[in-house]
């Protein structure tokens, strides 16, 4: 695993909506996908830097196309094999 992407949104058809704009836009795979509470769900991805890098910019977006709310994102390169067991 060379990087984690993370993308949260507000509801449940628009973090499927990122997930899949990100698997057409970039090559990564799916590790989870989490209901955090509050109708907020988070993707959570993982591949090379610069794949994760540029689906999470276009995961940001989807949101915004089917009405939904994007919370937050963030890539995480290189994470650390404790951080792995995490997920």
């Amino acid at each position: 695993m060379s990087a984690i992407g993370l993308v949260e949104t507000r509801g449940l058809t628009s973090a499927v909506e990122a997930l899949d704009s990100m698997a057409k836009a970039a090559n990564i795979s799916c590790l989870d996908l989490k209901r955090v509470g509050s109708g907020l769900i988070t993707v959570i991805i993982e591949g090379d830097v610069a794949d994760v890098n540029s689906a999470v910019e276009i995961g940001k977006l989807s949101p915004d196309r089917v009405g939904g709310d994007l919370i937050s994102s963030n890539v995480i390169p290189r994470p650390h094999t404790e951080l792995e067991k995490l997920l």
